[in-house]
């Protein structure tokens, strides 16, 4: 008599996406969530359980990548200040679970197909799924739409508008642009890593970096050496740089100071979400 065979279950961990990508999982649905519950960042983030820095870089990155904020929040260091889910924030919260029962439902009619299959076809498709979330080290993404496109003999400049009153500037290969498939209008993420950013105070300073993004400074997190000093830029929007904590001190860098996150176009990687 042969053993009876258990069905797989099938879990399955969902990402939400705009048209320009992904942004949103279970991990930051639940953060939102707690911000909901407690109106402050690091309630939510013991809530979790994540570590307060970590919350506040899930915050910063939703906020970038979403057409308007999911989060709003008031100055007053860690214990001080508010943290408030914005009125669209509760309906991508809601979007988020309504879409995340439809999927379970799916994944439990799907599994309860694959019980008459050879269980290895099963591990293999949650294997798939595994290999499908991608994620990137890179601590500035910018949801950018294509406006202008320069080609010379080796490479291509890329105009892209962050907004309104915001442009970027990126350099890329002729190969990377016809892979990525721009164009003018082509929705993009621009990647840009935290030790890629100068900070500047001064205006009148002339730099050879094509790209300034003004702020305020909104949060430092110093280490033994380094510190990393986040800039609202506003919008809902964050710049993140990584420098020394003496450059810190030159520039004289604290909370509300007016600074610029100055980078070069060539520091700019460009990702289109298929």
């Amino acid at each position: 008599m042969k053993p009876r065979r258990t069905a797989q279950h099938l879990t399955g961990h969902l990402e939400v996406s705009t048209d320009l990508g992904a942004f949103l999982g279970d991990t930051r649905v639940r953060l939102l969530e707690a911000i909901d519950a407690h109106g402050s960042i690091s309630q939510a983030a013991k809530h979790v359980p994540m570590s307060y820095k970590a919350a506040w870089d899930a915050v910063d990155a939703m906020n970038n990548l979403a057409d308007r904020p999911l989060v709003e929040r008031s100055t007053g260091g860690r214990s001080g200040g508010g943290t408030v889910l914005t009125e669209h924030g509760r309906r991508v919260v809601a979007l988020y679970r309504a879409v995340e029962a439809e999927y379970q439902t799916a994944l439990d009619r799907l599994s309860t197909r694959f019980a008459d299959a050879p269980v290895g076809d099963v591990h293999a498709f949650q294997r798939l799924l595994r290999r499908m979330a991608v994620r990137t080290s890179a601590r500035n993404q910018f949801a950018c739409t294509v406006i202008g496109l320069r080609e010379s003999a080796v490479d291509f400049e890329v105009l892209l508008r962050l907004d309104e009153r915001t442009e970027l500037a990126a350099v890329v290969t002729r190969e990377s642009a016809e892979q990525l498939g721009l164009a003018i209008g082509s929705g993009v993420i621009a990647l840009v890593k935290a030790s890629s950013l100068l900070l500047l105070v001064d205006g009148s300073l002339r730099l050879s970096a094509r790209n300034k993004l003004w702020g305020t400074v909104q949060r430092i997190v110093e280490g033994p050496v380094n510190a990393e000093v986040t800039l609202d830029l506003g919008e809902g929007r964050t710049a993140t740089a990584v420098l020394t904590r003496e450059s810190v001190a030159s520039l004289g860098l604290a909370l509300g100071t007016k600074a610029c996150a100055a980078f070069k176009a060539s520091s700019v990687i460009l990702a289109v979400i298929d």
